[in-house]
């Protein structure tokens, strides 16, 4: 990732921000954590349905 810092009013070359493997760690903990979360709401789903499926005994 790089600054392209002539947009800011600023000349001369860009600037490396990040490292690439910084970059793709970050990118992997956000897939990892959009995974685990569809995953939770996954199974939030399911356990909801199945219980409102089950008859309460009186």
């Amino acid at each position: 990732m790089k600054r392209w810092s002539g947009t800011a009013g600023f000349h001369g070359r860009p600037a490396p921000v990040a490292s690439s493997r910084l970059t793709n760690a970050i990118a992997t903990s956000l897939a990892l954590g959009a995974l685990t979360l569809w995953l939770v709401v996954a199974v939030t789903l399911l356990a909801s349905n199945i219980s409102m499926a089950t008859s309460i005994p009186a």
